[in-house]
């Protein structure tokens, strides 16, 4: 068997072991706040990347304020995504914090590379992740659709958003979250996150083609903090 090589993107969730049958019906509307906050925090997100950039070209490293910056859009997002339209295993409201919360369900991290490839920098964000974005494009349907919307960043009415509703009918008439299903959403979930890090400059690793399943990222303990392999 050839091991599974820790990723320097990690998600991780965990379903609520008791889970409203109906409040997946109204989380939308109550997210409606984290919306309108996290539509700043994107066109944020996009001109830090922009400047990132440029830092990355001149110097070989993502600065480090702004790297933890845009991982706490991605992590905010992931968050407001799970309880609200993306696998919808947690009835706890999202906190309005760019920084992790430990104790809440949904979680997100990038390990930071000390350094990353000037050249990589011109191409691997639009050439190189073209096979990527096409896979993505499947399970979102629509192409790559990163954005503050209603995935939690990977959005879109594909997949993702047919297994999500999939999973609460199965909720509502049985009281039970069908954990199968569960773990390969959060799969899907994270094959795309894996790809969104790599197209935003925070890491020169490729996204594996590959199915992560189930809710904990494998090959490592939760936010057991390495350097990022593929940073030269």
């Amino acid at each position: 068997m050839i091991p599974v090589t820790a990723s320097p993107v990690r998600l991780e969730a965990s379903v609520d072991a008791r889970l409203s049958r109906w409040m997946w019906l109204v989380k939308w509307l109550l997210a409606i706040p984290h919306y309108i906050v996290l539509c700043f925090l994107w066109i944020a997100f996009a001109v830090v990347t922009v400047v990132a950039f440029f830092a990355i070209l001149f110097t070989a490293r993502y600065p480090r304020p702004l790297f933890d910056f845009n991982v706490g859009v991605l992590r905010w997002n992931w968050r407001v995504g799970y309880y609200a339209h993306t696998a919808l295993g947690t009835d706890r409201y999202p906190p309005f914090t760019l920084a992790d919360v430990p104790d809440y369900p949904a979680r997100f991290d990038v390990a930071y590379p000390e350094r990353l490839s000037r050249g990589l920098v011109l191409v691997k964000w639009w050439l190189l992740a073209i096979p990527q974005y096409i896979v993505v494009g499947i399970f979102v349907s629509g192409g790559w659709g990163w954005g503050g919307g209603e995935e939690g960043g990977w959005q879109g009415g594909g997949l993702i958003s047919f297994l999500s509703l999939v999973a609460v009918v199965v909720l509502l008439f049985t009281a039970r979250y069908p954990r199968h299903l569960f773990d390969f959403l959060l799969g899907l979930v994270r094959w795309c996150a894996r790809v969104v890090a790599y197209a935003s400059l925070m890491t020169d690793r490729y996204p594996p083609f590959r199915l992560d399943q189930g809710g904990q990222e494998p090959g490592q303990g939760l936010w057991t903090k390495e350097p990022d392999p593929g940073a030269r």
